[in-house]
């Protein structure tokens, strides 16, 4: 694929993103923003109460996953493993 379909296939993602966002009935919701130069932001938000937190979580977890290792020939363990590895490393804070 070349550049300009990688840049295409990436604002129709996008796109569709935000309208499900906008429009959708999530009851829960993860946005992480990689940007070129490290200015890296996460939007995460629930309309579950605290026993359904931590299987709303791992169902997103679990999805994103999934399509990573697919996209990149990985496995999803090898993908969990280096997130695991990326996580610990995080300096994250709440707002």
């Amino acid at each position: 694929m070349s550049d300009s379909d990688d840049a295409d296939e990436f604002e129709r993602v996008r796109s569709r993103a935000a309208e499900a966002v906008e429009d959708g009935d999530a009851t829960s919701v993860y946005v992480g923003l990689v940007g070129g130069a490290g200015g890296n932001e996460y939007f995460f938000a629930n309309d579950v109460d605290d026993a359904e937190l931590r299987e709303a979580a791992a169902e997103q977890l679990g999805m994103l996953t999934r399509v990573i290792a697919e996209q990149s020939d990985a496995t999803v363990e090898q993908v969990a493993d280096h997130a695991v590895e990326t996580a610990e490393r995080m300096d994250l804070r709440s707002e």
